[in-house]
């Protein structure tokens, strides 16, 4: 509520500074993991960018997986869980989880689980010792604009 007020006074020209939130580390800031998915800058953008490309809808706390979203998960290879086993089927396909340093939201449930084992998994991403921080390696660097066009 605080930071609801503090943002509507900013827009009305009583101060000129954003308070800052979520980490001072600029590395947690760029990529994390938020428990299975991709969060920080990293994660916002990927959420911006799949919701742009028409491939993920979304509203105030669901998201929606378009069919040209689901084809363009197969052709990038990124394999979305089903529903058949018995512990996914509580869990949502996609939804949004807002983002403690950008303050946007940036993708969970199975889907954001999905982009994120993939990112591991092809050596986008890697994390750092000691921290839930990745590391952008210079493939994922390349791979994420490509791919997610970012």
């Amino acid at each position: 509520m605080l930071e609801g007020l503090m943002r509507h006074a900013s827009h009305r020209g009583w101060t000129t500074q954003r308070p800052r939130t979520g980490p001072r580390d600029d590395a947690l800031r760029l990529a994390r993991t938020c428990y299975d998915h991709l969060a920080g800058r990293l994660g916002v953008a990927i959420a911006d960018a799949l919701i742009a490309q028409g491939h993920v809808e979304i509203d105030d706390d669901a998201g929606l997986v378009t069919e040209a979203g689901a084809a363009f998960f197969v052709k990038a290879g990124i394999a979305l869980p089903q529903t058949s086993e018995r512990r996914l089927v509580s869990r949502p396909l996609c939804r949004i989880c807002l983002d403690w340093s950008e303050r946007r939201p940036h993708l969970a449930g199975r889907l954001g689980a999905a982009i994120c084992r993939y990112s591991f998994e092809q050596g986008w991403v890697r994390r750092m010792d000691g921290s839930r921080a990745l590391d952008i390696t210079p493939k994922g660097q390349t791979a994420f604009r490509k791919v997610f066009r970012l």
